[in-house]
């Protein structure tokens, strides 16, 4: 039977109407009724408590594939000022040399001596992250060591390795189980947790030698004051095995939370490991991926099910789903950010947010990484995603920060992709996955005030008034949120890398196509950054940013990709002013180029905007190549991607040279790296003098 919104009975079931009525039973009984809506699950507090401008929690940032020296300054810069409780990081041990970023997860030997970093600098990091208020947790690789496949060889640290023989640990034949073939049928628990998974060598953890083995190696990084442990490919070690070497670590009662990937009909689950710690919930992240591309109007439920609240690790991607398609990713888009929103304004688990690289290739290392090494990522280099540094991001760390311990209040949703919801008297998000702004007047059990918008701006500069009654009304932007909470009112400002009062966001084209992005300013009559500068980091398609704290004065400045080559505006350098000032082929203009939907360019006077109308497959997404290296000079890895906010048509704004002659063509691109070419002869366009051109097309 078809429903409208007036009929729609799902909606006014008893637990809906008496939602208000259970709050305090919700508490109460946490962690024991599954899709109830209680308390989130609180991981240990890391020490030293360092104050934080957005309190501290225990959300956990995963750093895939950042080194230790890169973990350590971004632990003081951003984790630690953001309230961050801990950072995951990639395996620390020694392991096969390659490209690859999987090659971190066959291990030769225990030395901590892996392509992201030696034992010293490993040292390093986790005691400048403790200084900032921010834990280490682990990821550890216990279950094998590396593929049979491989051969022999020399591991990252210089140790060398052959098939059953590991002298680093040191294993042998003996310390490997029987099975010798590789896993065929995840339906039989022996053959899950005994063969081998892709080849790699499975140790024998029944062994009590092994055992020993293995908590020696999660004793020297406890150590080395790590707060606790990710257990990699743990559906494939039987949950006795690991309750037996948990029990021989120095602390016994260290976090540990569970890569146990459960699927229905199989005989290994989640819940099967919570003897020995936490299990994270893949279906929690499926449900978001769903949700976000049908309705999100049955959010509410997503716990429904699931483990209980205080076992579950929550993710909405991480280094492997992110790669096979199983969960939404970066390229998402908006409704990426939409989902870490949610996730981290929801009172259900322990969240974790992903940090990585962009990538075409699902097997490519990081950036620039070598078969022993990876450089320092580097958040001027769009090829990092960094959303640690979104606004979005660091703003709902401090709205989960605040609200945790409180229940879910006054749900509202229209029944299809807008949803709004309070967290006690303690806080309030709407979300609003559609291509269209929404404004209505929102019922809050806020307290009477005018609150800070912490996802749109990372100072107070947007603001919302809430009545006594509780209510208020806004506009959420298309593919947005709104999110209010009484950790940010009254217009206060936040005290990292922002104003008292007001900041300026500088934008600077990346048409100059260089590797990082600086600026180097200084406000006022102030003194001069150090040269070269401070990073900017990518804000949207063809566009870095940079926030600078100015309080309403003119900035000057200048930039540079940091190894000497700068613009300087001709020797005059620029003069920035207004809440928003973008600099594009000499030129400075006020607004937002970031300001359009679905996270791409915003169209401004002088851009070239590309529309095609151009139907898609789950996981394809549309891009534009073309003979000049704005466009990626023809090759595919290097085009400029599209939005799907007004899908079937895809949209992007480019600056491109003005006056240029120029052909280009649209790709399908999927997660595998398929890419599929739209037929007929190339496009030809040419870029209007003051370098604006508008191309509007249909997929042939």
């Amino acid at each position: 039977m078809m429903l409208n919104r007036t009929t729609r009975p799902v909606r006014t079931k008893p637990r809906r109407r008496l939602l208000a009525g259970l709050t305090a039973l919700a508490v109460v009984t946490s962690g024991l009724v599954a899709g109830a809506l209680p308390a989130a699950a609180k991981a240990p507090t890391p020490s030293p408590v360092v104050a934080s401008e957005n309190g501290r929690g225990n959300v956990v940032l995963n750093m895939f594939q950042w080194t230790w020296d890169a973990v350590a300054a971004e632990c003081t810069s951003t984790i630690g000022p953001a309230g961050f409780g801990y950072v995951q990081v990639s395996p620390p041990q020694e392991h096969i040399r390659g490209t690859a970023w999987w090659t971190s997860y066959q291990p030769v030997s225990y030395k901590i001596e892996s392509k992201l970093g030696n034992r010293a600098e490993f040292q390093n990091m986790v005691s400048t992250c403790r200084t900032a208020g921010v834990g280490i947790v682990v990821d550890a690789v216990v279950n094998h060591m590396a593929g049979a496949d491989t051969g022999s060889g020399t591991g990252t640290g210089g140790t060398g390795y052959s098939i059953d023989s590991f002298p680093g640990a040191p294993y042998g034949y003996d310390d490997f189980n029987d099975c010798r073939a590789n896993i065929t049928n995840y339906g039989d628990r022996y053959n899950v947790q005994n063969c081998r998974l892709v080849s790699l060598q499975d140790l024998r953890t029944g062994s009590d030698y092994v055992r020993g083995k293995i908590a020696g190696y999660m004793n020297d990084l406890l150590g080395l004051g790590v707060a606790g442990f990710r257990i990699d490919a743990a559906k494939h070690i039987p949950a006795a095995d690991l309750e037996a070497i948990k029990a021989k670590l120095t602390d016994p009662s260290v976090y540990w939370v569970h890569e146990v990937i459960g699927a229905g009909g199989e005989p290994v689950q989640p819940s099967e490991y919570l003897g020995s710690g936490d299990s994270h919930e893949f279906n929690y992240a499926r449900t978001l991926k769903s949700r976000f591309d049908g309705s999100i109007a049955s959010l509410d439920e997503i716990g429904n099910g699931l483990l209980t609240s205080d076992r579950a690790g929550v993710f909405v991607d991480n280094h492997d789903t992110e790669r096979n398609g199983e969960t939404m990713n970066y390229k998402w888009g908006a409704k990426y950010k939409l989902a870490n929103a949610f996730m981290l304004s929801w009172p259900y688990g322990s969240p974790s947010v992903y940090t990585g690289y962009t990538w075409t290739d699902k097997d490519a290392g990081a950036p620039g990484a070598t078969t022993t090494s990876v450089p320092d990522a580097s958040c001027s280099d769009s090829a990092w995603t960094c959303t640690q540094r979104w606004t979005e991001i660091a703003g709902m760390v401090g709205f989960h920060n605040t609200v945790e311990g409180t229940s879910v209040t006054n749900w509202w949703d229209d029944g299809s992709n807008n949803i709004a919801f309070g967290r006690g008297a303690k806080g309030y998000v709407a979300i609003n996955n559609t291509a269209s702004a929404v404004t209505r007047t929102y019922q809050s059990s806020l307290p009477a005030g005018t609150y800070c918008d912490v996802v749109a701006a990372k100072d107070c500069s947007v603001t919302r008034a809430v009545s006594a009654s509780g209510t208020f009304t806004a506009t959420v932007p298309a593919y947005g949120a709104i999110a209010l909470h009484v950790g940010k009112t009254g217009g206060t400002p936040c005290t990292v890398d922002c104003p008292t009062t007001s900041a300026t966001t500088v934008y600077y084209s990346t048409t100059k196509g260089w590797n990082a992005y600086k600026v180097h300013y200084k406000v006022g009559a102030g003194a001069w950054t150090t040269a070269p500068g401070a990073d900017m980091t990518a804000a949207c398609t063809g566009w870095v940013s940079r926030e600078i704290p100015a309080n309403g004065a003119t900035i000057t400045a200048a930039f540079t990709n940091g190894s000497g080559t700068w613009d300087n505006n001709g020797g005059k350098d620029y003069a920035l002013t207004g809440q928003h000032a973008q600099v594009s082929g000499g030129v400075v203009t006020a607004g937002n180029p970031c300001a359009g939907s679905g996270g791409g360019a915003g169209e401004t006077d002088g851009d070239a905007s590309f529309s095609v109308d151009a139907t898609t497959v789950l996981g394809q997404n549309v891009y534009v190549v073309g003979s000049i290296p704005a466009l990626g000079s023809w090759a595919p890895a290097a085009a400029k991607p599209l939005s799907s906010a007004t899908y079937p048509v895809w949209k992007v704004v480019l600056d491109l040279p003005a006056g240029t002659t120029f052909e280009y063509k649209y790709v399908k691109k999927d997660g595998a790296g398929t890419v599929v070419w739209e037929s007929g002869a190339n496009r030809t366009a040419t870029v209007g003098a003051n370098g604006a051109v508008t191309l509007t097309d249909t997929w042939r």
